[in-house]
């Protein structure tokens, strides 16, 4: 809009020199040079208007720059930190998913026991039972006060497969391998026919693995796939069986453990790994799919 004002009291001042320059009565050139300072004045205005909305506009555009320069600074400084922060995670990421994995596992066998709490609490009653009738018979005259293994040494009973299996899983959970290998070991010893045989024996290999003797550990997990075919184990046991293979420089027969995992196993977090893990090693694969 002042650009447009400063063009037409421009014409005005050319129409005004055209009417000077030409002849004119005195008063008519009087009147036409009052009219000319009028727009000249105007003219003046309209240029420091002008002057000013441009110092206006320019000092937002800088006050703009100056907040954006602001925001990109302290965001590099964020990325700086957040870079810092996370330099050491790589190296922690299989030893946290196998702790998670550990921990989602123990949900999952707490479901399976919840249905048998009844029927263990039943027979539970029942040996009470048995034991204060036991208690209330007489001993029988010679007996011993000491039962036991010979020397007097007690040999008690095993834990419950129930009580073994937590002691072990949440040493392993707490770093306390070897404690926890021993537990498992005996787990499989005692109760070789539960449901959890199978994870008791993934975490052997877990236990091995976390120790770094890879070669131990694919020992453990092929009992996994060889012993117990219809564990819900199978898929973790060989992915983590391609990864063992994977440390021991063993590339091709990791790759092949892995690729069964993806067609085996498709849709599991085992898969999910699995993929990652051969796009990073440059294999292709086809797309993923849901079981059905």
């Amino acid at each position: 809009m002042n650009c447009n004002r400063g063009i037409r009291i421009l014409l005005s001042v050319a129409f005004a020199l055209a009417v000077l320059l030409g002849p004119a009565p005195a008063l008519a050139q009087k009147d036409l040079i009052i009219r000319l300072q009028g727009d000249v004045d105007r003219l003046t205005q309209a240029q420091r208007d002008l002057q000013r909305s441009v110092d206006e506009k320019n000092a937002v555009l800088k006050t703009l720059l100056e907040q954006n320069l602001d925001a990109i600074s302290k965001l590099n400084s964020t990325l700086q930190t957040i870079q810092q922060n996370n330099a050491g995670t790589g190296n922690r990421i299989d030893t946290l998913a196998t702790q998670v994995q550990s921990l989602a596992d123990g949900l999952d066998e707490m479901k399976s026991r919840i249905g048998k709490l009844n029927q263990q609490l039943a027979e539970t009653q029942n040996v009470l039972q048995s034991v204060d009738a036991k208690l209330a018979a007489p001993a029988p005259a010679g007996g011993s006060a000491t039962g036991g293994s010979p020397g007097g040494v007690p040999s008690g009973p095993p834990p419950s497969a129930e009580v073994l299996y937590n002691s072990a899983l949440r040493d392993f959970t707490g770093g306390k391998y070897d404690l926890s290998r021993q537990q498992f070991v005996d787990y499989l010893k005692y109760y070789p026919e539960t449901d959890l045989a199978s994870n008791a024996q993934f975490y052997l290999g877990e236990i091995e693995y976390a120790n770094r003797d890879y070669a131990a550990a694919i020992t453990e997990y092929d009992k996994v796939l060889d012993n117990y075919p219809r564990s819900f184990k199978m898929a973790d046991a060989r992915m983590k069986k391609g990864l063992a293979l994977l440390e021991l420089n063993q590339k091709s027969g990791a790759i092949r453990e892995l690729r069964q995992v993806v067609q085996r196993h498709p849709g599991t977090e085992a898969e999910r790994r699995a993929r990652a893990k051969l796009r990073e090693l440059g294999v292709t694969l086809p797309p993923s799919s849901r079981p059905q």
